[in-house]
């Protein structure tokens, strides 16, 4: 069999219309939900529902952006849609991409600071590092969000790129930081081979939070790296970062509510390399950003002192 063949088919397997994705991935949502939910099954029907689930998970990814495009055709299209479009804030936000990031960075802020608050407040009422070390890596995510907040009110976006391109190297040295957090977290993780908790069926709400989230930040990094921003590029990298912490989370959670008493060395292992591929991964984003800034302000410096003479 050929590439080519081989291309063909797989397409056909992993990237589905929207609605056969919607309708071979929420059945199998719903059964691995089962399984977890009661114990003692047949392990044929709980592997078959965990390889469906992973099946459903990649249809997902692949599938949203279709299923996002119907949706905003079918939206764009309605007449609810277009008296509200007659509302200047709503139109703005609707056709302003740096209205949208100002919104998304107030929106995150507000978030963080209520993480802060929470988590600390956790920490120190049970005496728990954990909280502690989350409310800290909150603190980062908030420093930053504040940090380009503030530059797009005062200044914007688009006017002074030497400017934003500092902003976000400011950015990349920020992540770099906050990953010795992640990393004391994951360390704390494996070692107490403990993990997030949560009460009945909240945790089922989290996960489909923690995929959303981490679907869309992978989407809007690579939609908006073609406007050039890096303020908004940095934006959404912060994004990004939260929704694969969030994942990590996620994991610890699902291991700690459905795993049992004889699966702790897995768990362990399992959070230890989960972690480091999240830790390697902000790693990477921050020398990114870093090094791309660093070389782009010298462009901008030599190009600006030739300018001058």
């Amino acid at each position: 069999m050929d590439l080519q063949k081989m291309k063909k088919i797989l397409k056909k397997v992993f990237i589905l219309p929207p609605v056969p994705t919607l309708l071979v991935s929420i059945p199998c949502y719903v059964l691995v939900i089962y399984v977890l939910s009661n114990g003692g099954m047949h392990p044929v029907i709980s592997y078959a529902a965990y390889i469906l689930s992973a099946y459903a998970l990649i249809i997902t990814c692949t599938g949203t952006p279709s299923i996002i495009k119907r949706l905003r055709k079918w939206i764009t299209s309605h007449p609810l849609t277009r008296r509200l479009l007659g509302i200047s804030l709503i139109k703005r936000f609707v056709g302003e991409v740096s209205f949208q990031t100002e919104v998304s960075l107030y929106q995150g802020l507000f978030i963080n600071i209520m993480y802060i608050g929470i988590k600390l407040f956790s920490g120190i009422y049970y005496r728990s590092i954990w909280f502690i070390a989350l409310s800290i890596y909150y603190i980062f995510l908030a420093a930053m969000r504040s940090s380009l907040l503030h530059y797009t009110r005062r200044q914007g976006t688009g006017k002074d790129m030497a400017s934003e391109w500092r902003r976000y190297r400011l950015c990349g040295i920020i992540l770099l930081f906050m990953n010795q957090t992640l990393i004391g977290i994951i360390v704390l993780v494996v070692y107490q081979n403990s993990g997030f908790e949560y009460p009945g069926l909240l945790i089922y709400a989290m996960a489909l939070y923690a995929f959303y989230a981490a679907i869309t930040a992978v989407m809007n990094v690579v939609k908006f790296r073609k406007y050039g921003s890096p303020i908004m590029s940095s934006a959404k990298v912060i994004n990004l970062t939260a929704a694969l912490v969030s994942m990590l989370s996620l994991e610890t959670a699902m291991m700690a509510q459905f795993g049992t008493g004889d699966d702790a060395s897995f768990r362990q292992i399992m959070s230890a390399c989960t972690g480091a591929g999240v830790s390697m991964i902000v790693v990477g984003m921050a020398v990114y950003m870093i090094i791309r800034s660093t070389k782009i302000l010298k462009q901008i410096s030599k190009e600006q002192g030739g300018n001058a003479g």
